[in-house]
């Protein structure tokens, strides 16, 4: 949806013999958006949707149990990837996987555990994912995911990540739960956004750095109205597949994408001169 502008090599780390700070490069952490982004990002909120049930009801583990065992889970995975020195298509949407379901599980804390109306969660975390774009522009002076070659800039990144699933959690279950709109109804308004959203960057020249946030954020309430509509049973307005089923539906085709990209390259940032 939203091309390529800079990949990016950043240095960082040494300093010489004249005392001239040296740098180190480190490749873009991050896939290029390709079609094939946006279809495992999808699959990815559909995943962080079910899953998130079916291992608090499912399982029986609860939310809280829940929560403290994805939190760990995705602390892992997320040291894996800030560790890591180029994108690895497995690490990275592992992360994206993981951070669904925990975002989806601290929106559904708020609110089945701490009584936080659906409407409080969408307004605060919307403040909090601009507050983080703030400070990210006030830091970096750029918001563009194809220079993700820094620690600073890669933190910034999954903190806005976290904020999108989250908010997108809590603005998908507004509308499809609090107002009546639906599941299906409801994918079918975010996915309009989305296209909205597409026709004003091709055509009206919107910037393509605000498009791509704007289409991240609505692809996870798209998501999680589809993942509802799936597997929740059909006298709640679903198809009842169920949360196993959708989970695992979903998993293995983010599964078979990621093992294409990982041998085909075809979502690999070519090395450029990093925007700084």
């Amino acid at each position: 949806m939203i091309p390529s502008v800079d990949s990016g090599l950043r240095e960082r780390g040494s300093t010489s013999p004249g005392g001239q700070r040296q740098r180190r490069q480190m490749l873009n952490k991050v896939p290029e958006i390709t079609l094939y982004f946006w279809i495992i990002k999808i699959l990815c909120t559909t995943v962080g949707e079910t899953a998130a049930d079916f291992l608090a009801t499912n399982l029986n583990l609860g939310l809280t149990d829940t929560t403290w065992i994805m939190g760990a889970l995705l602390a892992i995975v997320l040291v894996f990837q800030f560790r890591s020195k180029r994108y690895m298509p497995g690490v990275y949407w592992l992360a994206v996987v993981l951070i669904s379901v925990f975002g989806t599980l601290i929106t559904d804390n708020l609110t089945d555990n701490f009584g936080v109306s659906l409407v409080t969660s969408t307004i605060v975390f919307s403040v909090l994912l601009a507050a983080t774009f703030i400070a990210w522009f006030a830091s970096e002076k750029s918001l563009s995911i194809h220079t993700i070659v820094t620690t600073r800039r890669e933190g910034f990144y999954w903190l806005a990540v976290l904020f999108t699933f989250a908010l997108g959690t809590a603005a998908g279950d507004l509308t499809a739960e609090r107002l009546g709109v639906g599941y299906w109804e409801s994918a079918l308004i975010f996915g309009g956004l989305i296209g909205i959203v597409y026709i004003a960057y091709a055509k009206l020249n919107l910037n393509p750095i605000l498009a791509f946030w704007i289409a991240y954020i609505l692809t996870r309430p798209l998501g999680a109205s589809t993942g509802d509509y799936l597997s929740q049973h059909r006298v709640d307005g679903g198809l009842g597949l169920g949360t196993t089923a959708t989970s695992l539906l979903f998993l293995s085709a983010i599964l078979t994408v990621v093992v294409f990209l990982t041998v085909t390259k075809k979502d690999r940032i070519e090395l450029s001169r990093a925007e700084v």
